[in-house]
């Protein structure tokens, strides 16, 4: 065994290859040419004179897509700076991220937009897409010129962490949206009925003594996002669901051919509101944590279709800013690193979900809602590519973690099935951290050459 190095042409050997798109698993071998899957057989081993990476029997897949990532740079780098995202993505599992508009300057000029893929290709660990804003400093008040932010590379429009509330103003840019040919992703939350408030309403926080923010906040304001997409046929694309009401609503609207697709985060998925009595200021997050009911729900529109994928909305902060009272500190958490293994051990493990499955929900399926062309594993695509153990048994903690920010409530967590790397363009980026150097290792785990 020696240390790997970066090749132009090798065979990665002896895994368990997942595709997303058959949803099947079954043993092969990939061969990677200058950074592109150049060939996918059927074969555990080949014979070839070219440089093996013998991966043993782990997990294959195409690298996660995250279409719901704060990034923070510019204007909060002492919370998130792109190369520290983007090293917490790769080590994720992440090769693919869409990062939100919230930073300082927003996301509402070229010139920032120019910025982050300028930073993101220094970076060298993923592929960062951009979410320009939807509004002018996510003021809610005069929508943007769309051409201008799309030329500039704009996937995607969305207001994240604020909600529109002028209705007049969301109609005109779903609209011009639609014309642009960009979804619109909308943070869908009442923001009269969510002022003021710490947690879910129910009732955890009357017990906790806690304002609550009641379903039907975010509720409200998803059934208006619907009726305006119908209205205007704009592409709309809700983030972070939470509540079984708006799975509801979106089952309804899909059913009616209205062009609406939306996501559930890792921490919606598997945290229940109860887990606030300790006062855990990294549980807090916007939308609440939910009940039993409503993560029964998610979960159901994940089966069924109704909610299209997984996002992590990766929102790093400050150690000192969620170091205050409750009520004070903001809302988030970071996402990027644990998403599988949460979600492994709570869903797949468990025997709720398939491996397949999830792997198709991190992969294809984001990639799809913005019409990204990643997730897929076939000839002719880029070497984007992950390595899972799923058998692997692991505890987080705080030294492993590569983003900037700390803010988890998952640290000293045990989880089953871990991250080993990506290869991102053909080129290795290892997620296990190495006690021993005190720093990623530059390897990856049972292989040769």
């Amino acid at each position: 065994m020696i240390e790997w190095k970066d090749k132009r042409e090798f065979w990665i050997t002896g895994v368990r290859l997942a595709d997303p798109e058959t949803g099947k698993i079954r043993t092969g071998s990939v061969l990677v040419q200058k950074g592109v899957i150049a060939d996918i057989v059927r074969q555990k081993s080949v014979d070839t004179d070219l440089p093996v990476c013998d991966a043993g029997m782990y997990i294959c897949a195409p690298g996660f897509v995250d279409i719901h990532t704060h990034l923070r740079e510019p204007g909060y780098e002492e919370k998130e700076t792109i190369k520290t995202g983007t090293a917490a993505a790769a080590a994720g599992g992440y090769t693919s991220v869409l990062c939100m508009a919230n930073t300082d300057p927003v996301i509402d000029e070229p010139s920032v937009i120019e910025y982050i893929k300028r930073k993101a290709v220094e970076a060298g660990m993923c592929r960062v897409y951009v979410a320009a804003a939807l509004t002018k400093g996510l003021g809610g008040e005069v929508i943007n010129e769309y051409h201008f932010l799309k030329e500039a590379g704009a996937v995607a429009l969305s207001d994240d962490g604020m909600y529109v509330t002028n209705s007049q103003v969301m109609r005109s840019a779903m609209e011009y949206a639609l014309f642009h040919r960009l979804p619109v992703i909308s943070h869908c939350e009442d923001n009269f009925l969510v002022k003021g408030s710490q947690m879910n309403e129910g009732y955890s926080s009357t017990r906790f003594g806690l304002k609550g923010a009641p379903a039907v906040s975010e509720e409200i304001a998803v059934n208006r996002d619907i009726r305006l997409a119908s209205l205007t046929g704009a592409r709309l694309h809700v983030a972070h669901v939470s509540t079984a009401g708006s799975v509801e609503m979106i089952k309804a609207a899909k059913r009616k051919g209205v062009p609406v697709t939306a996501e559930v985060t890792p921490h919606h998925l598997t945290l229940e509101d109860s887990l606030l009595e300790n006062y855990d200021r990294n549980l807090k997050v916007n939308p609440p944590l939910r009940g039993r009911r409503d993560i029964d729900a998610l979960r159901a529109g994940l089966r069924d279709g109704t909610i299209d994928c997984i996002a992590t909305d990766h929102a790093p902060h400050h150690e000192i800013d969620k170091q205050v009272e409750f009520d004070k500190a903001p809302p988030g958490m970071i996402g990027l690193e644990t998403a599988f293994a949460q979600l492994h051990t709570e869903l797949v493990v468990k025997g709720k979900f398939e491996l397949i499955d999830l792997v198709r929900l991190m992969t294809i399926r984001p990639a799809g809602v913005i019409g990204l062309p990643g997730g897929r594993l076939k000839k002719g695509v880029p070497a984007d590519l992950v390595l899972i153990d799923p058998n692997e048994e692991w505890v987080l903690e705080r030294s492993m973690i590569r983003s900037k920010s700390k803010n988890t409530p998952l640290a000293g967590k045990r989880f089953t099935g871990r991250i080993q790397g990506v290869f991102f363009e053909g080129k290795w980026r290892s997620a296990i951290f190495s006690e021993k150097r005190g720093r990623e290792s530059s390897e990856p785990a049972r292989r040769h050459v």
